[in-house]
């Protein structure tokens, strides 16, 4: 498939032949969910914890007679119905992370790209290269955009980082990055010539 190409003043200056393996996929909504699953739950930081019995302070000497108190018999305070006590089953510090293939990881991030360009909402710039810092209205203001963007180019630039720094909803990674959440969730895609081709080696 064919995308026409734009320019730094948002005017067409050529077109692109895309790879059909990459960009011509059909998306599948099992895949992309399963991909995004697994981001997720590799980004949780699965910290959380609570202390059991065998964590808390407390006397483990027989504070009450076994037999006439007229009440349980008791034999430690770290038990788990005592103020202070241990918790039962509580959350423990574990890593969320699951297994996924690499060919469906691979799937996915076709199926992410394919979408954006089936729905017209992959952009093509001739380069996304800022030799110096740009404001980000001056930035924003050449690709016409009001909703959220996803911006990608062949590699990291620090002077479109600074120039989307203190605005919501819009983002710069470089080509190595792409991933599947973070191209389904914003509304426009665009991505310099140079990245497109690095992302058609890669995954075709």
């Amino acid at each position: 498939m064919k995308i026409e190409i734009l320019n730094s003043e948002n005017k067409p200056s050529g077109e692109l032949e895309l790879s059909d393996l990459v960009f011509g996929v059909l998306p599948r909504k099992d895949i992309l969910s399963r991909v995004v699953l697994w981001q997720l739950a590799k980004r949780r930081s699965g910290n959380h914890s609570v202390k059991g019995k065998s964590d808390v302070h407390g006397t483990t000497r027989k504070f009450v007679r076994q037999k006439g108190s007229g009440g349980a018999r008791h034999g430690s305070k770290k038990a788990v119905q005592f103020r202070g006590g241990g918790i039962v089953f509580g959350p423990v510090v574990r890593d969320h992370g699951f297994d996924l293939q690499k060919k469906v990881r691979k799937l996915g991030l076709k199926m992410a790209l394919s979408a954006k360009a089936k729905d017209g909402n992959l952009i093509v710039v001739d380069s996304l290269k800022e030799d110096k810092r740009i404001k980000t209205k001056e930035f924003l203001k050449r690709f016409d955009l009001t909703k959220s963007a996803l911006f990608v180019d062949a590699e990291r630039n620090d002077n479109i980082l600074y120039a989307l720094s203190n605005i919501v909803g819009f983002d710069f990674i470089p080509q190595i990055g792409a991933n599947v959440y973070d191209i389904i969730r914003k509304d426009k895609l665009i991505v310099s010539v140079d990245a497109i081709k690095a992302l058609e080696s890669r995954l075709v």
